[in-house]
């Protein structure tokens, strides 16, 4: 009996690896080799959407639990500070999230464009750099799909492109209304090159299997989209963005086995409606397919 009692644990023993490999895979996601896969743009929305001010959002981002970071861009093994600096104009925020590389280089991951657009909403979205990412990655709270567009409540107006969607009204998040206060002075991050707060700590980063189901709980929440709708925001953010040779250099065996290729057409519908039909296909490892997706978009005028 005993062999066969042994022979039984056993079994169960590796069920129960089984199921928590699978656990961890089961999205059936793969990392893309690219920086990006160590930061969470979702997470850093539920962050910015959970801080009372820019200042508590750059401490939530960089901390270790709430994993959102686990960035290290420059190898040393450690994971790198995110700092967030604000650059507005009037009604129009954009909070770029950077991290100083070495002393003379900084790299931005991604920028928060926030836009007052009523006396009573705002729309958000963050995008991901394209040197972190191999492409603009756009992420938004996810509205689902409008039902009409004169829907209220939380929602602002649903954004001119096919399938429409709600846009979330973020007015009501508490760093938003802050921002917009009368006090408010646009935060700059103090921290730089081995200048950090004392609270912060590095850690060693994640390995991909693990990092990977701690932040994808964060996907519920907000949706990965094609459209910038906060165009004044992304218009200032432009001039002012920041690269890292160094970092590019470091990851552009990576990039080159990341290639992402868009091809758009014209299309009419049967009312004479145009639309642009944009297909864009992104090859992982060794020129595999790794996704293929069409979105059709309404032309204007």
């Amino acid at each position: 009996m005993k062999p066969t009692r042994n022979f039984f644990f056993s079994l169960i023993a590796l069920a129960l690896m089984n199921l928590s490999a699978y656990t961890q895979n089961s999205s059936g996601v793969d990392s893309t080799g690219l920086p990006g896969d160590n930061f969470s743009l979702q997470g850093a929305l539920q962050m910015f959407q959970k801080a009372g001010s820019p200042e508590e959002f750059e401490k939530l981002i960089n901390t270790e639990n709430n994993n959102v970071n686990n960035l290290d861009l420059n190898g040393d093994g450690e994971t790198d500070y995110i700092r967030v600096i604000d650059q507005s104009d009037k009604d129009v925020h954009v909070f770029v999230l950077q991290v100083p590389v070495s002393e003379n280089e900084s790299q931005d991951i991604a920028v928060i464009e926030l836009e007052k657009t009523g006396d009573a909403s705002a729309m958000i979205q963050i995008i991901g750099d394209e040197d972190i990412y191999g492409e603009e990655v756009i992420v938004e709270p996810d509205g689902g799909d409008a039902v009409d567009n004169d829907s209220k409540g939380p929602y602002l107006q649903a954004a001119p492109f096919t399938p429409e969607r709600l846009v979330v009204n973020v007015w009501f998040w508490p760093s938003v209304r802050y921002v917009y206060g009368p006090v408010y002075r646009p935060w700059i991050s103090p921290f730089r090159w081995r200048v950090y707060p004392n609270w912060w700590q590095p850690w060693r980063p994640y390995a991909w299997h693990i990092w990977h189901p701690r932040c994808r709980v964060y996907h519920r929440s907000f949706a990965v989209v094609h459209t910038h709708r906060v165009i004044r925001a992304h218009t200032l953010y432009k001039p002012v963005r920041v690269s890292s040779v160094t970092v590019r250099s470091r990851n552009a065996v990576a990039m080159n086995n990341y290639r992402v290729t868009r091809t758009r057409t014209t299309v009419t519908g049967p009312r004479g409606n145009k639309a642009v039909k944009t297909t864009t296909t992104v090859q992982g490892r060794g020129g595999k397919v790794k996704a293929k997706k069409t979105t059709v978009r309404r032309k204007r005028g």
